[in-house]
């Protein structure tokens, strides 16, 4: 049996020490040198300005555990203060030396590669006043100047600008800041310094525990998916991390990171070479990651739970294959790329790529430019329990070129089973649509679907073997294969079309902003789909059954309700239309956390022709592709017998997220 070993870890101790409790070490890496298998870090409260880099692994039966002796007062930043201001006109000036970032200057690294649309204008750096991260001028003058940003989501923050150069021997970075009424000598200023906080050199260290630390201002650079995914804390592709507990906040790009290795002749090819599709690369990616190991056995399985992560600039949480097999509950985060400086395809409360039997539960999810982006493979995913509100640009700001819209939800490009089921879905659009095999049970649905049978051109992307990462097979997107059952539908926000810039161009696309199943009038029911196949002959015709094989796959839309003008699917069963009762949802932040309110189960006694059942995962069936069903990781059935609340459902089933009726309900949990 192994020894195991407290380490302790105090900066304001008055000398270095041994790591005993008596003489605690000063450094939290001189315990990450010494810890083992078993044993513990335990930290005194203090401001740690170092990068944490774990040297060994623990074992699943022995976890090696680094926890804050009091919740978040042990922080661990990537920042340090910057000092010693002289007035210069409207702004104010100061130099460091570039030696204190050793290889890595966050001054001279641009955030830039893959799927990045906004332009190489951002550095990874940033200064911070009072822990608020201010905004990059593009020159001395503009600096000075310090206009207001028109695309910001708080333009009354954007006129806190800061802008760096080198001196011309290379030897300094030089900052000018505008601070507008404040006297930096008198506030805490500080500028990122290290690429990380948190996070191994290193693959395969697996087991560790990182539990109650804040963890904040560092200067990882951009993640794409075909790209090495460094952020403030993170596994570096291991196995069975745990982190839980901590406040994640002040990435200039992302907070915690479940992603990829540095794989050099993969790493941002786009980008550096132009030569193959970005999106061939991200399936060369999948592959050659199962040369480097992607298997249930020796990565992902990680908890992310009950963390406080905000204000970070590209992403709370990423991760590109790294993450399979992952839970993420029980988190609050927000405000995501508020400050709209970064704009690209991997910007989100949570974005994943190859969600493989994640499960995101009971998460308060807000003020994100999108709340949860499942990007590829989204198969076994499940995102169960969540509230998501307040996801969309505000009116007064001005999309950003490069930009992402905005939804509480995206599934892109997977071919599933990808389960959406007891979410309060607020914001003006509920989920972006480019892909197939989801299924959506009992949610509270107030915004639109959008990108229905687009945003995939002829994208072949992998599905797996089922609870598996080895590649089952590539296929294009026949979309459709979607399931409907017991949803409410209530068109809280006005149906009119919406325009918006492209992504990455420089053209307009018009977005629906219409709620409810209608979307897919044009697809047909199961009945429909499965007769063109001739089941009743041994010799099928293969020329025949190929515009059948390319077609549509089946929608299934049973037991919904429709507020507020949304609209149901033709061929919908047991639902209603309402169009008789006006019905309003809103959500309010209270003294005791956040708040829905509502009227609507004022009328669902009086809804006729209204039936619904209690779904399981029979009733879903199998994801086509894949040929998987809609299921637990650990292949059991699920009975969506349990409501949001965790309440069980009993013989009188009624629609949405809720069992039971009521008008106002505090649906966030205390963190």
């Amino acid at each position: 049996m192994e020894m195991t070993m407290r380490w302790y870890v105090d900066q304001s101790a008055a000398f270095q020490g041994d790591g005993s409790k008596e003489r605690p070490f000063t450094r939290i890496q001189d315990a990450a040198n010494c810890a083992g298998p078993g044993d513990e870090v335990l930290v005194a409260p203090g401001i740690y300005r170092e990068y944490v880099n774990p040297v060994h692994a623990g074992t699943p039966q022995a976890r090696i555990t680094y926890r804050s002796m009091e919740k978040n007062a042990a922080v661990i930043t990537g920042a340090e203060e910057l000092k010693n201001w002289e007035k210069d006109g409207a702004l104010w000036k100061t130099s460091v030396e570039n030696s204190i970032f050793g290889t890595y200057n966050p001054y001279t690294t641009y955030v830039y590669g893959d799927w990045y649309f906004a332009g190489k204008t951002k550095h990874t750096g940033a200064v911070f006043l009072n822990d608020r991260m201010l905004y990059e001028a593009a020159s001395v003058e503009a600096c000075r100047k310090a206009e207001r940003s028109t695309v910001s989501w708080v333009p009354d923050e954007s006129v806190y600008q800061w802008y760096a150069e080198q001196t011309p021997d290379g030897g300094k970075t030089v900052f000018w800041c505008n601070f507008q009424e404040k006297d930096p000598n008198r506030e805490k200023v500080e500028f990122t310094v290290r690429r990380e906080c948190f996070m191994p050199s290193k693959t395969g260290v697996g087991y560790i525990t990182v539990s109650g630390f804040k963890v904040d201002k560092a200067a990882p650079t951009w993640a794409p998916p075909a790209a090495f995914q460094d952020c403030m804390i993170g596994p570096h592709w291991a196995k069975g991390w745990v982190i839980e507990d901590c406040e994640i906040s002040n990435s200039k790009c992302s907070g915690i990171g479940l992603g990829k290795y540095l794989d050099p002749e993969n790493d941002h090819y786009f980008t550096t070479k132009h030569v193959k599709s970005p999106t061939q690369m991200e399936r060369d990616a999948v592959c050659r990651g199962q040369y480097h190991g992607w298997l249930k056995e020796t990565v992902g399985s990680h908890i992310v739970r009950r963390c406080n992560i905000h204000h970070c600039e590209q992403g709370g949480i990423i991760g590109r294959m790294g993450g399979v097999f992952s839970l993420i509950e029980d988190n609050h985060i927000h405000h995501i790329n508020n400050m709209m400086e970064l704009g690209g395809a991997e910007i989100a409360g949570i974005k994943m790529h190859a969600a493989i039997d994640v499960v995101m539960r009971r998460n308060h999810i807000h003020h994100c430019t999108m709340g949860i982006w499942c990007d590829w493979e989204a198969q076994g995913t499940r995102i169960t329990g969540n509230l998501l509100h307040d996801n969309m640009r505000p009116d007064f700001a001005k999309q950003l070129t490069g930009g992402m819209t905005c939804q509480d939800i995206f599934v892109e490009v997977s071919h599933g089973p990808t389960l959406i089921d007891n979410n309060i879905l607020l914001s003006d659009v509920s989920l972006r649509f480019a892909t197939q095999g989801v299924a959506m049970v009992h949610n509270l649905i107030c915004g639109a679907f959008t990108y229905v049978g687009e945003g995939t051109q002829q994208r072949y992307t992998p599905y797996h073997i089922p609870h598996r990462t080895e590649v089952m097979g590539f296929m294009t997107f026949l979309h459709g294969d979607n399931r409907f059952y017991n949803n409410i539908f209530i068109q809280k926000w006005p149906d009119r079309d919406f325009v918006v810039r492209s992504d990455s161009r420089e053209e307009m696309e018009i977005e629906n902003r219409k709620t409810g199943t209608m979307v897919w009038d044009s697809y047909p029911t199961y009945d429909a789909w499965i007769s063109q196949f001739d089941l009743d002959t041994d010799t099928p015709d293969m020329a025949k059954l190929e515009p059948a094989h390319m077609g549509h796959l089946p929608v299934w839309s049973e037991g919904n309700l429709y507020f507020n003008g949304a609209k149901a699917y033709r061929a919908e069963k047991n639902g209603v239309v309402d169009t008789k009762h006006p019905v309003c949802v809103s959500a309010a932040e209270t003294d005791g956390g956040w708040t829905l309110q509502t009227d609507l189960y004022e009328f669902l006694k009086e809804e006729e022709g209204l039936a619904c059942r209690m779904i399981h995962s029979d009733i879903l069936g199998k994801a086509f592709e894949p040929e998987e069903r809609f299921e637990n990781p650990d292949g059991s059935a699920i009975t969506f017998d349990t409501d949001y609340f965790g309440k069980h459902r009993g013989v009188d089933v009624i629609p949405g997220p809720f069992a039971e009726p009521f008008t106002s309900a505090f649906v966030t949990r205390a963190q």
